[in-house]
């Protein structure tokens, strides 16, 4: 994870303004690729192990590790780095990223970090979320220092995010829940979430060949589309979530 040190205390607006440029002549080149904690999003994984062209159950089991968050009981998925004195990631090379037109969000936005934020608008009574971005500027990076100008929004559009902030949405939802006293997701509920959340041929399987379609109604138009869409598959994967962590009547259960 990033060292608070590394932050740069000022929010950003899309219009804000930075020099950055990174390349392969540049002395610090990867070096932002070792020794960080970066955290996968389902869209992420879904991505990835199709890049890799193997199954999310493969994906998981090779290359991340489980942390299980404090304060949600949530289980999280981290990229599992080399086991190496710089702990490289395991898709970077001398050349670069391997992996780079399907690199995870995280990576996309560097140096450019977003954060979210859930707070009530009294003005409609609801819970709202205030989007905001900052400048990572971590010792070894030099990027910064050369002259290529960019606008947090230009950024953002020559680095292809825009379809991962739409694709992690549903994501963010389930990210901003709290427990309640006594409310800690238990063993069977963990096992659910991550399912749902990261092991999609795990979930397919779940869908359509256990007895789920037996206690939930689900239109036949929406059953056609996760079958044959991984994305429509991931968000309904974000809706079960939803409903086991009970944010949300998601699902509808047959009479």
């Amino acid at each position: 994870m990033l060292s608070m040190k590394s932050v740069e205390p000022v929010r950003l607006t899309l219009n804000s303004k930075f020099k950055f440029r990174c390349h392969k002549g540049i002395t610090c080149f990867t070096k932002c690729c070792s020794n960080i904690d970066i955290m996968l999003t389902p869209y992420d994984i879904v991505r990835l192990k199709n890049r890799l062209g193997i199954t999310s159950d493969d994906f998981l089991e090779r290359y991340i590790y489980v942390h299980i968050d404090e304060k949600t009981s949530h289980p999280f998925v981290f990229l599992k780095m080399n086991n190496d004195k710089d702990r490289k990631c395991p898709f970077v090379t001398e050349d670069g990223c391997t992996v780079y037109s399907d690199r995870p969000a995280n990576c996309r936005y560097y140096p450019v970090g977003q954060a979210s934020l859930r707070k009530m608008d009294e003005k409609i009574n609801a819970p709202v979320t205030e989007e905001f971005y900052f400048l990572i500027k971590e010792p070894h990076c030099l990027g910064f220092q050369e002259d290529e100008e960019w606008t947090v929004k230009s950024w953002r559009d020559d680095q292809g995010v825009d379809i991962y902030d739409d694709m992690n949405r549903g994501w963010k939802e389930i990210l901003f829940r709290r427990n309640l006293p006594g409310n800690q997701l238990d063993a069977r509920k963990q096992k659910a979430f991550y399912m749902a959340c990261y092991d999609m041929d795990a979930f397919r399987q779940f869908v359509f060949e256990s007895k789920f379609l037996e206690m939930f109604d689900v239109p036949q138009e929406r059953l056609d589309r996760i079958k044959n869409d991984e994305v429509e598959l991931m968000k309904f994967g974000f809706d079960y979530t939803k409903y086991i962590l009970m944010l949300k009547e998601t699902l509808k259960r047959k009479e």
